[in-house]
């Protein structure tokens, strides 16, 4: 680790001797050990070593960056030349800057050290218990792995970060057949940092491959009509980050199409939705501790009890548009569980879809939407009635979070995030 911190030390110096002002530097070291399995069958056992360097410089207001895979003196020497003679040909932005020193120190996250026997024993457990408990499901691909990391981060206001960090992934990709009849392909995983439960009680695995094998004989559904739809947890959280993303979040805000721009502090949603940015969350695994401005990370409300607490905002289009920037950059989203569970939030559904996955494009500046529901079941007076073929879903998305008929007191902890199921009123489906 102090190794990795002389060197960044040492890209900064360099850059700050060529005249550079202001500059920070991330450096890395990781190991990865995976072990693959396809179709169903172990096939490899790899190690994997990867390096990283990351320099970033501002010459009065011009920036450069660069990212290199070497550590060696030479090539720092060479990272640093080619980041000043590209911030030489940039044009001059006083918005960006860098962190102050607030207060340095050390961080420790997850599960450095990998326990190699109980992670192969865990992974042959896994594939057994599939095999098991749901054999019309084909693992098309299963990579279980440990990430060891040691980082640092530096800038040339005196910020010094170091963090030692190590975390499980299970990915997951899988269909299910039945004779000549198939499903969609569908992916499942979760991050860990403890071996202490089976994996298939981890996130959402075990209920993503029931619904799988439920799904491979679909039906159309008939008409076009306006109803509820009720999200999983996974595309709930691909529909908040959307609706952050185009709404409240950089690039919006900054070219002045975000529909949220002037509703800071104004409602914004159900007054049941609370969504949070939370990556020190005990829930969430190896969560950021730093941007890569160098601020330490804090959690955070977007949304608090329907009301637009915070934009999404980095320090440089923040001083853009003179907003606050947000405690973090992580978005490992958290939403507030509701009190209804499941179960009867779909036996209260007279006529709508359970959608597992959505596909489609980003919605208009508007917030008008259209995507395709796959995966995805039909409910009809509160009994899930057959799987069904892709089905197009559409509305508005701005309007969609004000139309919320409930959330579940179930949730999704899945490393990345802590996500409920979440019911809305007034979405279009269309079927044949």
């Amino acid at each position: 680790m102090n190794e990795l911190l002389q060197k960044a030390k040492k890209c900064l110096a360099s850059a700050s001797a060529k005249g550079v002002d202001k500059s920070y530097c991330s450096l890395s070291s990781s190991v990865t050990h995976e072990f693959n399995v396809d179709g169903g069958e172990f096939s490899l056992f790899r190690t994997l070593f990867d390096r990283k360097l990351s320099l970033t410089v501002y010459d009065h207001g011009k920036k450069g960056s660069i990212s290199t895979n070497k550590h060696d003196d030479a090539a720092i020497e060479a990272a640093v030349a080619s980041c000043v003679a590209s911030a030489s040909s940039a044009q001059p932005d006083p918005a960006w800057d860098i962190a102050p020193v607030s207060k340095n120190g050390h961080f420790t996250e997850g599960a450095p050290d990998m326990d190699t026997a109980l992670l192969f024993d865990r992974t042959e457990e896994l594939l057994s218990a599939v095999k098991e408990r749901h054999p019309k499901i084909m693992v098309e691909q299963m990579i279980i792995k440990h990430i060891r990391y040691d980082s640092v981060y530096a800038n040339s206001n005196g910020v010094e970060y170091t963090t030692l960090g190590g975390e499980y992934a299970v990915e997951l990709m899988f269909s299910a057949h039945d004779g000549d009849a198939t499903s969609s392909f569908f992916g499942s995983g979760v991050i860990t940092d403890s071996l202490d439960r089976p994996f298939i009680e981890l996130g959402s695995i075990e209920k993503d491959l029931s619904d799988v094998e439920n799904q491979i004989h679909t039906k159309p559904i008939e008409g076009k009509f306006l109803g509820t739809v009720l999200f999983t947890p996974g595309t709930l959280g691909e529909m908040l980050n959307t609706a952050i993303g185009n709404f409240a979040a950089d690039m919006t805000l900054l070219d002045g199409t975000a529909l949220w721009k002037d509703k800071l502090g104004e409602k914004v949603a159900d007054a049941r939705l609370t969504v949070s940015s939370a990556p020190l969350d005990e829930r969430i695994v190896c969560g950021e501790r730093y941007t890569s401005e160098g601020y330490l990370s804090e959690n955070y409300d977007v949304i608090k009890d329907g009301v637009l607490n915070s934009f999404v905002l980095s320090q440089y289009v923040a001083n853009k548009i003179g907003k606050e920037r947000s405690a973090n950059s992580a978005m490992n989203l958290i939403v507030k569980p509701g009190t209804e569970p499941l179960a009867d939030i779909i036996k209260g559904m007279t006529r709508g879809i359970i959608v597992g996955r959505i596909s489609g494009g980003e919605p208009s500046a508007n917030g008008e939407f259209s995507s395709v529901a796959k995966n995805s079941f039909y409910v009809e007076n509160g009994e899930i009635k057959y799987a069904v073929s892709e089905t197009m879903i559409s509305g508005n998305l701005a309007e969609l979070l004000n139309n919320l008929r409930a959330i579940s007191k179930e949730t999704v902890a899945d490393g990345y995030s802590v996500l409920p199921y979440a019911a809305f009123d007034n979405v279009t489906v269309s079927g044949k």
